[in-house]
């Protein structure tokens, strides 16, 4: 392979980001889709036809839907091993869970079978998954969210272009320009009627929507029926089941007045707008011909077959790293690598030896024949493509395809021949896990990990911080049943100097508790090990290894759900101990708590900052209220330490979606660095949020037909804000590694703003109104912002785009509060100079002490008229009984109406208070997290 065509493969794999898809736009067809059937969804030949179908319309009408620009070209539909066998059925290469587009399975609570797509980052930025239950894919939830393959092409926009819904199902209604009540929808051609609709056996009632006297809009219950004939061809990304819809919302038909989801995340900008900016859209030209149907192939998933490739080079004698590599590997050879996998071992220094052939792990037999593999001596250079030719060697045979097989790859050291087998590695089909170990490991076997879906994990020289443990254990499959996963409860270390003791205690919470296991390990002498279980039982019978400086033991059965608590006694100083805990599911019918960790990017450069992300789930249901810490650890060891926020703030796009996030800017040096995330259960006590999941496709309760209401069976639903409160847990997780550049040693002006505020709201008090939002930093999320400008209009474009000349809020008297902070202010809006005002616009740019502005702040607004409701069925006068002429303040959402995303164009601008509207700070806050 030749230098250009290297680094242009280097680039085009490190620039999709740090999310997993493997799908390639190659022709103007997406290539390299992957439908994931989960194994516990009962087998049925019903579904993989059903998703052939599906795809291969959805192609069609996306094609349509994007002026002929997109089609779907192949897809691979990956079957689970507890499946029966079938002739037709390959065995993946690079296809596997972690890289599922779509995936099949379960509902996240019984009964509720509402598609969605996972989606927590910004506008503009790929979604995680598509979720569809089998009932869906099986056709049997027609009526309710109309046809699939429409409703595929509504989350395909979702997870590949960052689109938003163009419905509110918490502000289905808002006041308009026009002084009415309207449904929030895009386009406003869309037509209907707004009624409360209920049912009891097969009796129906249907009356007129009523105003309720808070919101001064639709009572809770009233809901918009859409005629079934209808005209109108936008939005996809509103409701798809309408028959004649089929295009996009865009510039022209786009509803900015409405609280939509894409108003709020995307500027007030049309979801068309946003494809059209796309890179898929800039790199293709409309075709004339209609697209092939799309290709299928059909993957069975097969037991795991993995070679581990060690480095014994000499420079794997220094900083005890030989050693510590011995003790990784041993707790994956012990504890990670599943029962009915395959496993061989390869070491390398400047030649390669093949140490053991694949062996079948059926009991702990095997497991301690291959812990007699690992190397004893370190010395020679280094030769990374020897060790992956071997690694392959071992594979071929038992396994002459090698597509699927994995290689775990360890290596310190730079071999600048890395480079010449990366050709090969791609063609082969094996999957690469590359661990660097050290500030010095090769930087070019990153491409091998990427271009192979593999992960990238990194861990410095200093022990205490566990990396090289937490990066084996993180490499179970993720191809099998969650509750057959290895989970890590505890990975935590200490360099004791003068106290000898390191004591502490591990939750094992009623989820978890089979195969749980305790890893020790040292630098010098044995410790005394002393573990107690909830009772107070001491736990004896662990296993030394004085070799390997380590101890472990297996609790059998299930371990007592409680605290376990541990007490570690050093024999001699210094001395680095370290603790790490793992455990099943104790019910394969309860899934775990679980958390996954990432950054926003897999490489970045500085001084551009990146996002920290960590989900704490049970099963697909997300966990609020606990306390996530983020420990982000550099080349050389230096850790920073961020707590992580669930709060809709700063980083976090969206509040209590179980999504925690935080700014990562604290650059200190260039190289990799790795991310290690630890969460359990706050003070405020955490709780699983049963609500329905954001973005999940809309629900159509029924259609009009010749004036009269057709109702769909009512969407599953269990009280919107139950939350159940969850017992103690700890979790901690690796997020991989990534890797900076472009970082100066020298001394830099602030180079970073207040972070936008997203969560504005604004509310009408007698003659004032009331704002609420959380505080932004000095730096981003960090510190205290140093001013506020507040802004209003009653144009929202013109607030939007011409900020600088809107009338100016007084705000001498308000002064921010800390980050994360609750602020509130109120103010009275005093007289908007244009004509036909029906509305007063809001926004807020944050100033720091270096006179850097934040991007301008969502836009809330309050409407200035109280809006008419349409006519009931029987009604001539739904709102009898409100005054129409008072004149009064009223809010239109609960939450910011509209966000506005600026360009990332960081300025600074003089700032001239106004004194003409007068304005008061109410109080602030802490938020909790």
């Amino acid at each position: 392979m030749g230098l250009l065509s290297f680094v242009f493969l280097l680039v085009l794999y490190l620039l999709q980001g740090s999310n997993t898809s493997l799908v390639q736009l190659n022709n103007n067809g997406y290539e390299g889709i992957i439908f994931a059937i989960d194994p516990r969804v009962p087998e049925d030949g019903k579904i993989i036809e059903q998703i052939k179908d599906m795809v291969t319309t959805a192609s069609t009408y996306l094609f349509e839907a994007t002026e002929k620009r997109f089609f779907f070209k192949n897809v691979s539909i990956l079957i689970p091993n507890n499946w029966k066998e079938n002739p037709q059925y390959k065995r993946p290469k690079h296809e596997s869970y972690k890289h599922a587009d779509v995936l099949v399975a379960p509902p996240t609570l019984p009964g509720r079978d509402e598609p969605y797509t996972r989606q927590f980052t910004v506008c503009e930025e790929k979604g995680e998954y598509i979720h569809f239950t089998p009932d869906f894919v099986l056709g049997k939830k027609q009526k309710e969210y109309g046809p699939s393959d429409r409703l595929f092409v509504h989350e395909w926009a979702h997870l590949r272009w960052g689109v938003f819904d163009e419905y509110n199902e918490d502000e289905p209604f808002y006041s308009a320009k026009s002084k009415r009540i309207e449904a929030t929808r895009c386009s406003t051609g869309i037509t209907g009627i707004n009624r409360v609709y209920t049912c009891q056996g097969n009796s129906c009632i249907t009356r007129g929507c009523r105003i309720d006297s808070k919101t001064k809009l639709y009572e809770k219950d009233c809901q918009f029926f859409p005629d079934k004939d209808q005209t109108e061809k936008a939005s996809i990304m509103f409701m798809q089941g309408i028959n004649s819809v089929v295009e996009f919302c865009n510039k022209e038909n786009h509803n900015r007045e409405a609280p939509s989801l894409q108003n709020k995340m995307c500027n007030s900008r049309s979801t068309w707008e946003v494809i059209s900016n796309s890179e898929d859209f800039k790199n293709t030209t409309s075709l004339v011909a209609p697209p092939p149907p799309p290709v299928f192939s059909l993957l069975k998933i097969r037991e795991r077959i993995v070679c581990l490739v060690l480095d014994k080079s000499g420079s794997m004698s220094g900083f005890n790293r030989l050693n510590r590599m011995n003790q990784a590997a041993k707790h994956f050879l012990l504890q990670t690598i599943e029962n009915g996998s395959w496993v061989g071992m390869v070491h390398f220094d400047s030649t390669a030896n093949i140490k053991s052939n694949l062996i079948q792990i059926i009991s702990s037999k095997e497991r301690n024949n291959l812990l007699e593999s690992l190397p004893t001596a370190a010395n020679g250079g280094t030769s990374i493509c020897a060790g992956i030719r071997s690694a392959f060697q071992v594979i071929r045979e038992v396994y002459p395809q090698i597509d699927g097989s994995e290689i775990v790859l360890l290596t310190d050291g730079e071999d600048n021949s890395a480079k010449n087998c990366i050709d090969e590695v791609k063609q082969s089909g094996a999957i690469i896990h590359l661990i660097a170990l050290g500030p010095s490991a090769d930087q070019a076997v990153i491409e091998m990990s990427a271009i192979t879906g593999g992960n990238h994990f990194f861990s410095s020289d200093e022990a205490q911080n566990n990396g090289l443990i937490d990066a084996f254990g993180a490499l179970a499959s993720g191809n099998t049943d969650l509750s057959q996963q290895p989970l890590q409860l505890e990975s935590k270390g200490l360099t004791l100097n003068n106290n000898p003791w390191m004591n502490g205690t591990v939750i094992i919470d009623s989820t978890v508790g089979k195969d749980t296991f305790f890893l020790i390990t040292w630098r010098g002498q044995a410790p005394v090990i002393s573990l107690w279980d909830p009772n107070g039982t001491p736990m004896r019978n662990f296993t030394m290894d004085a070799v390997s400086q380590m101890a472990y033991l297996n609790i059998p059965g299930t371990a007592k759900v409680g605290a376990w608590t541990y007490s570690l006694q050093a024999k001699a100083y210094p001395e680095t101990l370290t603790i790490t805990v793992n455990s099943q599911a104790a019910n394969s019918s309860v899934p775990p708590i679980t958390v996954n960790a990432k950054m926003n990017k897999d490489t970045n450069s500085f001084p551009s900052p990146m996002i920290v992300y960590a989900e704490v789930l049970q099963g697909y249901v997300p966990i609020l209220g606990a306390n996530v810490t983020a420990f982000i650890e550099s080349n050389n060891g230096k850790m920073e330490v961020l707590e992580l926020l669930d709060n809709g703030a700063g980083a976090d796009s969206f509040k209590n979606d179980g999504v925690y996030s935080r700014y990562f800017m604290a650059y200190s040096e260039n190289g990799r660095y790795s991310l290690k995330v630890r969460a359990h259960r706050g003070a405020n006590m955490a709780t699983r949020y049963l609500r329905h999941p954001l973005n999940r496709a809309a629900h159509i309760p029924g259609w009009v037909v010749d004036g009269k209401i057709e109702g769909n069976p009512p969407r599953a639903e269990i009280d919107e804000d139950t939350q159940t409160t969850l017992e103690s847990f700890t979790r901690t997780a690796s997020g991989g590694a990534f890797v900076i550049s472009n970082v100066s040693k020298l001394p830099l002006p602030d180079l970073y703003p207040p972070s936008q505020i997203t969560d504005l709201e604004a509310t009408p008090d007698g003659d004032e109104i009331s704002l609420t939002w959380t505080a932004p930093g000095d730096n981003f999320d960090v510190g205290k912002a140093e001013r506020y400008i507040i802004r209003i209009s009653g144009s929202i474009l013109d607030l939007r785009d011409n900020f600088d000349n809107a009338l100016q809020v007084n705000t001498t008297d308000l002064l921010p509060n800390e980050a994360n902070s609750k602020e509130t202010f109120a103010f009275k809006p005093g007289n908007i100079s244009e004509e036909n005002t029906t509305h007063i616009f809001i926004a807020i740019q944050s100033v720091d002490k270096s006179n850097l502005t934040s991007k301008l702040s969502n836009i809330a607004q309050v409407a200035l008229f109280i809006p008419q409701a349409e006519p009931g069925p029987d009604e001539s006068h739904p709102n009898s009984g409100i005054s129409i002429s008072s004149l009064v303040l009223l809010v239109v959402g609960s939450v910011a109406i509209v966000s506005i995303i600026l360009s990332a164009t960081i300025c600074k601008s003089p700032v001239i208070l106004d004194a003409g509207l007068l304005g008061k700070s109410l109080s602030s806050s802490p938020v909790s997290p």
